[in-house]
């Protein structure tokens, strides 16, 4: 009985110490790599979840697994509470931080205290104005033109408009609002008639527009321009009892919902039904593309592995109208880079859920991270 005692503790002891190796090297893998944290203002909305899962999966990839330890923080659309936060993050050690901005300035000083300190920041659609940060996000100004000269030829120069923003003090609501002010303004047979703020959702854009609606009935509207909400608008529409060739003309953002309304009437996309289907809906579709903050990630890695990276990356702004809408069938990899763009229903059940996730420069990011956060590759 001694003897199987000894042994039994000796077996014990054994695994002792190889557990013990074990944690020591996941210990060992896990200082090898680079803490980083994700800093979040404002989640609200579809977009900012979306955005969120791509960070996480790019995370997750076989690109970076082995080289991130990604840790999330939320701040809420309170600047303050995101500088804390982005102080914390410093001295807990960080070695970069990714950023969705509550406004281009406010963070400046934390943003300089982190840079001064070795702490690399890039910031991912809304912009950082201190010089020490990297930005990643489309041309602003250029989505709200582009979408404001459609909507103003679409209404041959002439007609009462609604115009929805996004989250205020963002840089993107600013500059978007901005350049497309600028382009009514030379119109002057366009009047905005009602302005409302968004926060980029769909839910706020229904309750901002029935409000409106209280004033201003649909036959005395002519068009809208919506940072998001246009699948939102024609809903209400069809729900007014407004077929679908008498639909507003709508410029907003890519919404899958909208995109779907955007195909022909007719056209075969598995799941569609209800209000949620094509109708031919007269738009232009543009979009902030949700692999920003993935793509945000991926490069501050490579800058951290002693890599140049551009201060400021240039998305190219995807821009969808009626002529160039196309349904997607399974939303694989091959499908996106031949240029299909709405999603069915039955692979995308939230109509909110923004559909522009492709780039050739993020292939470990799909539908399957935006939806849920889980990489490709």
């Amino acid at each position: 009985m001694k003897r199987w005692a000894r042994r039994a503790t000796l077996f014990a002891c054994a695994a002792m110490l190889a557990g013990l190796g074990l944690a020591a090297r996941n210990a060992e893998a896990a200082d090898k790599k680079f803490k980083i944290f994700l800093s979040m203002s404002y989640i609200g909305n579809d977009w900012q979840a979306e955005a969120a899962n791509m960070v996480k999966a790019m995370a997750a990839s076989n690109t970076l697994k082995d080289k991130v330890d990604l840790q999330v923080q939320v701040a809420g659309p309170n600047a303050q509470r995101q500088i804390q936060q982005i102080n914390a993050m410093v001295q807990a050690g960080a070695k970069a931080i990714v950023v969705y901005p509550i406004s281009p300035t406010a963070l400046n000083s934390a943003v300089k205290n982190a840079c001064n300190k070795g702490v690399l920041i890039i910031a991912y659609d809304a912009d950082i104005s201190e010089p020490c940060a990297y930005n990643v996000s489309i041309d602003q100004l250029e989505a709200g033109r582009v979408t404001a000269e459609w909507l103003a030829k679409k209404l041959n120069g002439k007609g009462n408009i609604v115009v929805i923003t996004g989250v205020p003090g963002t840089s993107v609501d600013t500059l978007r609002t901005k350049a497309a002010k600028e382009v009514f303004a030379k119109y002057p047979g366009i009047h905005i008639v009602a302005e409302a703020t968004g926060m980029w959702s769909q839910a706020v854009a229904r309750t901002e527009l029935s409000k409106i609606l209280a004033t201003h009935n649909w036959d005395q509207i002519d068009g809208l321009w919506m940072q998001v909400g246009c699948y939102t608008a024609n809903t209400m529409q069809i729900e007014a009892g407004k077929r679908p060739d008498q639909l507003k003309p709508c410029a907003g953002e890519g919404a899958n919902g909208g995109r779907v309304q955007m195909l022909p009437t007719g056209t075969q996309i598995e799941g569609a039904n209800g209000t949620y289907r094509p109708m031919g809906a007269p738009r232009i579709s543009y979009a902030s593309p949700p692999y920003s903050g993935g793509l945000a990630l991926k490069l501050i890695v490579e800058k951290l592995e002693g890599k140049d990276i551009p201060k400021r990356t240039t998305l190219p702004l995807p821009i969808v109208t009626n002529e160039t809408a196309k349904a997607c069938k399974e939303g694989t990899w091959e499908e996106m880079k031949a240029g299909c763009n709405a999603f069915p229903p039955s692979l995308v059940p939230n109509p909110g859920w923004f559909a522009s996730i492709y780039s050739p420069e993020t292939p470990e990011i799909g539908l399957q991270a935006a939806l849920v956060g889980q990489p490709e590759m």
